[in-house]
């Protein structure tokens, strides 16, 4: 079996697993409205790669590579998830992107409207917060680790991270003019997320505080190599691989990586971020670093 072919097994049996959790991580004993319940579950079982849960497992995996350590690190695989999740409802809306489609399938405010839409965000952001301590309730993770965690999420997740990078985004449409401010917009917009991710499986792996800053270097250079690949996908992705419209961001008039640099030198960039983020990674001495080292090259030549 090639690399390629083993990691794209890893990734489809780890998402299976998440799927599985995913399922039953709102339990069905909660006295929710049927409505706000649908609508969440609409999107969370929309499908998707379950990119930044199959890093918290990798990771995880990476520092303490024993059969506990999945049991461990699934509550937080899925509390990402969820965050993940909202922010594309989120982001969808009329008032943001404006998106019709969202994996293949009608965005939530299209099928649920935007105020439902709007809450079911809401819920999915604070349900996270409820499946992090449950790593140190049934997983056996400590309490300390458990705590450092929420406040990587809340950081990450919140104003300084993944939230910023949006509001720069929306702010940058009025007129980005340098590589720097679009860097600033993915750095947050999406690699903090990813970040958040490895950072939090070495956490419960019980990675050191130099292994955590090497893991947050590959984590801010895939999140990256990931957002440029998304750019250049969008203008010569399969649209039927990908679940959505290409062309989307020329059309908004979005500015990229490719519309500033074009597309050989954004293909570079994605190889050479890729470089660093293995060079970290094998810097951090890990007991099974190999998943990590994988996943960053199938993510170079991923197709959707």
């Amino acid at each position: 079996m090639s690399e390629r072919a083993a990691i794209k097994a890893y990734l489809s049996q780890t998402t299976e697993l998440i799927e599985a959790s995913l399922k039953q991580s709102l339990p069905s004993s909660w006295d929710v409205p049927l409505r706000l319940r649908d609508a969440m579950l609409y999107s969370l079982e929309a499908g998707g790669k379950r990119l930044r849960p199959a890093l918290v497992i990798a990771a995880a995996e990476a520092v303490f590579n024993k059969p506990e350590t999945l049991n461990a690190a699934m509550p937080v695989a899925c509390a990402v998830e969820f965050i993940h999740t909202y922010s594309l409802v989120h982001d969808d809306l009329p008032a943001m992107d404006d998106d019709d489609f969202r994996r293949g399938k009608p965005t939530n405010h299209k099928v649920f409207g935007e105020a439902m839409a709007i809450l079911a965000g809401d819920a999915l952001l604070t349900h996270a917060f409820h499946l992090i301590p449950q790593a140190a309730r049934q997983g056996g993770v400590a309490a300390d680790v458990a705590l450092a965690i929420v406040e990587d999420l809340a950081k990450l997740a919140g104003a300084p991270g993944m939230v910023g990078g949006q509001v720069a985004d929306m702010l940058g449409e009025q007129g980005i003019t340098s590589i720097h401010e679009l860097e600033y917009i993915h750095l947050h917009k999406t690699s903090d997320l990813i970040a958040f991710s490895v950072m939090a499986g070495g956490r419960i792996g019980g990675a050191t505080e130099k292994q955590l800053e090497l893991l947050a270097i590959y984590g801010r250079n895939i999140g990256l190599a990931f957002q440029i690949q998304d750019d250049i996908l969008d203008l010569i992705g399969d649209e039927i691989k990908l679940g959505k419209k290409t062309n989307s961001d020329v059309q908004q008039n979005k500015v990229t990586y490719p519309f500033l640099i074009g597309i050989e030198e954004s293909k570079a960039q994605v190889e050479r971020l890729t470089q660093e983020a293995k060079s970290a990674v094998l810097e951090a001495e890990f007991i099974a670093p190999d998943r990590l080292l994988e996943i960053a090259d199938y993510l170079v030549g991923r197709d959707h």
